[in-house]
């Protein structure tokens, strides 16, 4: 059964889904707010329904009350292509850092591209901040929020990666709020896995961390360990897994 529901979203994805990005890459005639308004609710109609209803992978938020008001930096964990997508239903408006390489992907990439993005140049070293900065602030300014995933790329659930600082250095210049996010989506829909297993996602969102007057490296660890310290809170067993896999690994 997982197999077959797996099946019939891959097809989605490749009938309707890349078509209808590279509908979103010659929508000229859209503004940056209509197009962002225009793709949202197709998501939330049509993706969205394929994540619940033929998945069998529904999501439930907690901390609802913590979505910011106003532009803020999202800081979240990254386990899957499932909150790529559905943080768009989540949050506010919101735009994505992402690796510049991406907007090559036919289809896909083109339109990413006419979408609110912040582009980065990952091996650019200072330039990548600086354009996280930039590009970050100017996007904020028109409303948006920014979705930063700090440890870089998708790590499986129980574990996790160095916090990189681009995200808090963001909302320092900025003098924005941090919404600190914590998810099992890798529960269910692990890196590179073409079957999806059915389940629950949790999404819990933090109490905003002000970042005005503060320094990133300070930001950047008061979000780190709210994120770590809800992962291990709400989904303590992967986290024990994760102990006896390398408990086993040293005795061998």
């Amino acid at each position: 059964m997982y197999l077959l529901r797996s099946l019939v979203f891959a097809l989605y994805m490749l009938l309707f889904f890349l078509p209808f990005t590279g509908f979103v890459a010659i929508s000229f005639w859209m503004s940056l707010a209509q197009r962002y308004a225009f793709v949202t609710r197709w998501n939330r109609a049509t993706t969205m329904w394929m994540f619940e209803h033929v998945l069998g992978i529904p999501y439930r938020v907690i901390g609802r009350e913590n979505l910011p008001s106003e532009p803020a930096v999202i800081l979240a964990k990254h386990q899957s292509a499932w909150e790529t997508l559905a943080f768009a239903d989540i949050f506010p408006p919101a735009a994505y850092v992402a690796k510049r390489e991406l907007l090559r992907i036919p289809f896909f990439g083109w339109g990413m591209a006419r979408m609110p993005i912040v582009t980065i140049d990952r091996s650019g070293g200072k330039d990548a901040l600086r354009q996280v900065v930039e590009q970050g602030r100017a996007l904020m300014a028109q409303g948006y929020s920014v979705v930063v995933f700090p440890e870089g790329t998708r790590t499986a659930i129980g574990t996790q990666r160095r916090y990189k600082i681009g995200g808090a250095t963001l909302a320092v210049a900025a003098g924005c709020s941090v919404i600190p996010v914590a998810h099992n989506a890798g529960e269910f829909w692990r890196r590179n896995a073409f079957i999806k297993r059915p389940g629950e996602i949790v999404v819990s969102i933090g109490p905003p961390i002000a970042a005005a007057g503060r320094t990133a490296e300070a930001v950047n660890a008061e979000a780190e360990a709210w994120i770590e310290g809800e992962m291990h809170r709400l989904f303590p067993h992967h986290y024990q897994s994760q102990a006896l896999a390398r408990a086993g690994l040293a005795r061998s």
